[in-house]
Parts: C-alpha cells; structure tokens; sequence
C-alpha cells in the first residue's frame, strides 16, 4: 500500500517505537488502518524533507496529544484558515507550506518583502510568518507595516534578533532552524486567541 519494504518497518518500530503494530499467532505484523495513515504521514514528511527521526517525533507528538492527522483547521463559519509565509528561502517555505497543509491549512508564500505586502492586501490571511532576512526590506520594517494593517505576524530568523521584531508588533519569534512542531504549537496558540486577549509574547526555542 505504502511501497514501504518490510526491513524499513522493522527499522522504524525498532527504532522510533511509535507506530507498532500488533503481532499475529505466527508472529506477522497486523497493522490497524490508523496505523497504515500514521505510517503514510511520516512517508510524507520524510518525502517533503523531513529526517525519519524527526517525522516519527512530530507523529509521536500529535498521537500524545490525542490529535487526529487531519484536523479541520477551518473556523466555525466555514472559511478555510489562511496562513501566508513570507520566506526568503525556498526549501524552508516548501517544508513550512507542506508542514501546514498537512494540518488543514491553506498557504500563501512570498519570496520577498513586497509580494508579501501584496498578498496580505490581497488575501488578508490569518497569519503571517516573516523571514527576518527576507529580500526587498527590512523584515523588522514589514512586521511593523502589516501589524500596523491588522496582521498577527510569527518573525523568523536563523539569527537571534528577535527582540526588534517583538517590539514592531510581532507577537512571537522562533529561530532557525524551525521545530516543526514548536511550529504547530505556536501557529495552533496564536489562532485559538482572542483579538482583545493577544499580547505580544516572544517564543524561544527549549
């Protein structure tokens, strides 16, 4: 079903131990339908990029939490939650949008400052994560711009310069490179808000 061989199913229960399936009487491995899309979500993680270890960490994460691997991230009144990346580089974006879509989100990506200006005009998103380094002007200077128009903005950067984007209105910094699921967790905290109750928190990796 999955083209995965029986030797990289061994390798992965041995190793990871958190899809594991249960054993038949002639001791074969039975694996349960969730099991099978659980296996599919790490193949597709890995196919976008992703390290085994850190695809089975991310599956482990929601299995912990009790979350299913395809939540609806839609709002109550129907309309599909937008999320635009606003990155410099390209390999991240593609992690980062397919991360997200994996989660019922819909993505935008703009590969420099002024497209992501057009874009948030355009689409008026949800959320917006800015690469601090992002070509066209200073990352500091568009999260400034769109918070001023209304934008809950997440600042990016493999530097440690957070603290500017913090006090241009963003309300959170997470460094390079990014924990996917240090991702989610920030994305899921800053959508499930209130408007009147958001204070501009700075989140740091641990």
């Amino acid at each position: 079903m999955l083209g995965l061989t029986a030797a990289t199913l061994r390798a992965w229960e041995d190793r990871y131990g958190v899809v594991v399936p249960a054993r038949s009487r002639g001791d074969q491995r039975l694996y349960s339908r969730d099991q099978v899309d659980q296996l599919r979500y790490v193949q597709n993680l890995i196919g976008s990029g992703l390290q085994a270890a850190e695809a089975h960490r991310l599956l482990g994460g929601r299995l912990a939490d009790g979350m299913t691997l395809l939540p609806s991230s839609a709002p109550t009144d129907g309309k599909p939650v937008l999320i635009l990346l606003a990155e410099r580089d390209e390999y991240t974006a593609e992690l980062v949008e397919y991360l997200l879509r994996t989660e019922g989100y819909e993505v935008a990506v703009a590969l420099d400052a002024n497209d992501a200006v057009s874009l948030y005009d355009e689409r008026h998103p949800d959320l917006v994560f800015v690469e601090l380094v992002i070509p066209g002007r200073s990352g500091v200077e568009l999260c400034r711009q769109l918070t001023g128009a209304g934008a809950t903005v997440v600042a990016v950067s493999a530097l440690a310069i957070g603290s500017g984007a913090i006090a241009a209105g963003a309300e959170a910094f997470l460094l390079k490179p990014l924990d996917p699921l240090q991702v989610l967790s920030t994305v899921k905290d800053l959508l499930g808000r209130s408007v009147l109750t958001r204070q501009p928190t700075p989140v740091y990796p641990t």
